[in-house]
């Protein structure tokens, strides 16, 4: 992944809602949702949100499906892992072992220093 796609995936997730809209993809998993269910579970406007999507969408982080006359949008899992490995992969001078315990907390989504 190159700096310039880390910094539009950064940027996308440092707006609010897109943030939501980011944690909700992930949350429903590969079934995905639809656009107009994602405005309304975060009580955005619709055409408001497009525009989010497709930040997102630019940044590699959802990707669109189109399902008869319905946009199912998804999180992107492969674009959002490239990201993680960019910002890990100077981990710990070098030594992204350290990090391992973090890491392996958060994917199961446990604060750290509690078991999940």
């Amino acid at each position: 992944m190159d700096k310039k796609t880390v910094l539009a995936a950064l940027s996308a997730l440092g707006q609010d809602t897109r943030l939501e809209v980011f944690r909700l993809l992930v949350q429903s998993g590969p079934e995905g949702v639809p656009a107009g269910e994602i405005a309304s579970r975060l009580g955005a406007v619709q055409n408001t949100m497009s525009a989010h999507l497709r930040v997102l969408d630019q940044a590699g982080l959802v990707r669109a499906m189109r399902d008869g006359r319905i946009v199912r949008y998804t999180a992107d899992m492969t674009g959002f892992r490239d990201l993680l490995a960019y910002l890990m992969e100077d981990c710990c001078g070098g030594r992204p072992e350290i990090c391992a315990p973090a890491l392996d907390q958060a994917a199961r989504r446990a604060p750290i220093g509690e078991e999940a």
